[in-house]
């Protein structure tokens, strides 16, 4: 392996990577230069949107195009977020799908949310539209039991998990995203019950990239990015900021909405240590439509969220890695907009200190790390009663002194949070992760104490397991438990139509998941998986008769069943790129429930309203030139009914109606060049309205025209 020069032909094989920046081009003792490095994701890549790519090494001689490895380039190696210490993707016990940021390219999204809907096993409902109020879930569970992360940094809101998905990123900003089914409370802590999602931002990138984009219902996009690097010796500093502004008229009833991000990241880099800082702030002002009941079809709401964190890794024997954090979430609610009826104000604040390390033994490699987070909101409706002495003032708001000694804004409405309520979770972690041959595992368990609950630690183990008998196989098992607490909103909230419950208790998770997946080149792959997680405690929105409120409750007792199949054929590895056709990919995802309520219910608002189906097609191919085509095909059988409502006079007839099955046919047309691109999205061509939540009908042909420049 270490010869000085070889044949021509003679291929490496490395399975085994240094930590250290270069280790593998010393290995090899000549110059070095890369000839095709596309997506380091393996055997892993995500069977939603792409089978992985590997990396290819030769020598100078053998490619006169090859791109030097110069001052500016670095090879780093492909990890995965799905244990504690850092594991090699194709080494790693549990396999993470992975979204690479020329696949969100290739897929015409605008909008982390529109490409989750493309992953048959996640769950995207939309209350609105254009990425706006959207729950997501994994594998038949709620939005509020998935952790959402940008860079390892999780932005998880106790509040309530309906605005979890409003990511502080932009497009641009993205360089994967990781997809984690199942529990992965020893990994990302106590609320990463049913899965995780995990945004992994760019080091660096394009010095200037700028988008552009208009369509139907008055909708506009705008966003840009800039980045700048400098390197001195082994000493590297990074950083970028974008922005980005949206606006739409609404495609469907009191839909309408405006806002914009910012996000900011930085990262310095030497031999000894590495430093991320980030922070991302976001705004937006919509119509809510039937958010909380149709009922009160015109509700609105407002939400900012800031984020900011400072992270750093040392690279000695033992590496540490301290992380500190702080997530602000803002929300005005109207049940009836413009009004003060039913008002709501929150602001919610997240304060996480950690510390994580990690070392390569002769066992292994072995992680422990503890995490202590602080959670509080501060509320008009959420919470507990605060003395008038320890009000705190709504930002914004100018308080006036009422005949009865109260206090309101001058212009109505609450002038001040009046009530509160505060939780802090302390974690210990510790895992173990082995590479022999061709196995791997990965054991270790959570210990969590909350304040909220008592003062008495709960365990919460799990263990991975994966196997390689060839290059071409891989088959993975593996066994989770997890917590959910609940949130505030669960907790506390009190509304003419929703009444929340202070004695839930936790919802507990044991997840089992059984994994093959298949690849005997660069231009198949199989994957077929099946999982079954048992709930206990179990926490939904439920009415007990037609004219009943909804109440949470932990009245469930419920497993979830799956199976997914996925299929992926590379047309440009099969047949060469000098042919039209470039990708097919098919993923389907079936599942089913057992639950045993502790006494009967008319209506479950989230918990029983699961993907039964979903089948996912995606083709992409070449027209001419530059000009190609990606079509998209999703067909999905929701479990559940929903309450119908004559909208005319915003009554409830008492009537059940199924979801039922659907079908939607997406395509995007793009123009691609190394400095600018062309693309016109054509969303459901064949104009289908459905219901995917309750009483808000989807809207039917839309079209987005944009472009976008880099230099």
């Amino acid at each position: 392996m270490f010869q000085k020069s070889s044949p021509k032909g003679a291929a490496f094989t490395f399975r085994c990577f240094s930590r250290k920046g270069f280790s593998l081009f010393a290995a090899v003792g000549k110059e070095v230069k890369i000839g095709v490095l596309t997506v380091a994701t393996l055997s892993t890549a995500a069977p939603c949107l792409a089978a992985g790519e590997v990396v290819s090494v030769r020598t100078a001689t053998e490619d006169s195009e090859a791109i030097t490895l110069d001052d500016e380039q670095r090879l780093g190696e492909a990890v995965t977020t799905a244990s504690r210490a850092p594991m090699a993707v194709n080494m790693a016990a549990r396999p993470v799908m992975t979204i690479s940021r020329e696949q969100l390219a290739a897929a015409g999204v605008t909008s982390v949310n529109d490409v989750l809907k493309l992953c048959a096993g996640v769950d995207v409902r939309q209350r609105g539209s254009f990425g706006l109020q959207t729950d997501i879930s994994i594998n038949g569970g709620s939005f509020d039991q998935l952790t959402i992360l940008v860079n390892g940094v999780a932005l998880n809101n106790p509040q309530t998990g309906h605005n979890a998905a409003d990511f502080p990123l932009n497009l641009f900003d993205i360089d994967r995203i990781e997809v984690l089914e199942g529990a992965a409370s020893r990994v990302f802590g106590t609320q990463a019950f049913s899965g995780a999602i995990n945004v992994v931002t760019k080091d660096g990138g394009a010095r200037g990239e700028y988008r552009l984009a208009g369509g139907s219902y008055g909708t506009v996009e705008a966003e840009a990015r800039g980045s700048w690097g400098r390197r001195w010796g082994e000493r590297r500093f990074t950083t970028s900021i974008s922005s980005s502004y949206t606006r739409s008229d609404g495609a469907v009833r009191n839909s309408d909405f405006e806002g914009g991000r910012v996000f900011w990241f930085g990262r310095y880099d030497d031999s000894q240590l590495r430093v991320d800082a980030q922070y991302g702030f976001t705004t937006h002002d919509f119509g809510a439509g039937t958010f909380y009941s149709p009922r009160f079809p015109n509700q609105w709401e407002s939400t900012q969220r800031q984020t900011l964190s400072l992270k750093a890794e040392t690279k000695g024997r033992v590496h540490f890695a301290p992380q500190v954090s702080w997530v602000r979430s803002d929300d005005n609610f109207q049940l009836i907009r413009g009004t003060h009826t039913a008002e709501n104000f929150h602001r919610g604040d997240i304060f996480t200190l950690g510390l994580n390390a990690w070392t390569q033994w002769a066992l292994g490699r072995t992680a422990l790390g503890a995490e202590l987070r602080e959670e509080g909101i501060h509320s008009t409706n959420l919470g507990l009663p605060l003395d008038p002495s320890q009000y705190v003032r709504i930002a914004g708001k100018t308080p006036v002194q009422q005949a009865d000694g109260s206090f309101a804004d001058k212009n109505g409405g609450a002038a001040y949070y009046v009530r509160r309520a505060n939780r802090t979770n302390l974690s210990y972690f510790l895992e173990h992760n082995l590479v022999r041959g061709d196995w791997s595992l990965s054991l270790g368990a959570l210990a969590q104490r909350n304040t909220m609950i008592d003062h008495r630690f709960r365990f919460y183990p799990g263990i991975d397991l994966s196997y390689r008998p060839s290059s071409a196989w891989r088959i993975y098992a593996s066994w989770n438990r997890a917590l959910r607490l609940p949130t505030f909103t669960d907790l506390y909230y009190k509304s003419p139509t929703d009444l929340g419950d202070a004695t839930l208790r936790p919802e507990e998770n044991s997840s089992f998941r059984l994994g093959v997946n298949f690849r005997p080149s660069m231009a198949f792959q199989l994957e077929a998986k099946a999982f079954y997680n048992r709930g206990r405690n179990m926490i939904d929105w439920v009415k007990y008769s037609a004219d009943d409120l909804y109440h949470s409750a932990n009245y469930l007792q419920l497993n979830n069943y799956g199976l997914g199949l996925a299929a992926d054929v590379n047309g440009d590895h099969l047949f060469g790129t000098h042919q039209p056709f470039q990708r097919l990919r098919l993923d389907y995802a079936w599942m089913t429930q057992d639950a045993d309520g502790n006494q009967p219910i008319y209506k479950s608002k989230y918990a029983l309203e699961y993907l039964r189906h979903k089948f996912v097609a995606t083709l992409d191919h070449r027209i001419v030139s530059r000009l190609a085509a990606s079509w998209t095909l999703r067909l999905q059988h929701r479990n559940g009914n929903y309450e119908v409502f004559d909208l005319s006079t915003n009554t409830s007839t008492s009537a059940l109606a199924p979801y039922g099955t659907h079908a939607r046919l997406d395509a995007k047309l793009h123009w691609t060049t190394p400095r600018y691109s062309l693309y016109l999205d054509l969303h459901n061509l064949t104009s289908h309205r459905h219901f995917d939540i309750a009483n808000v009908e989807l809207p039917g042909f839309f079209f987005m025209l944009g472009g976008s420049y880099r230099f």
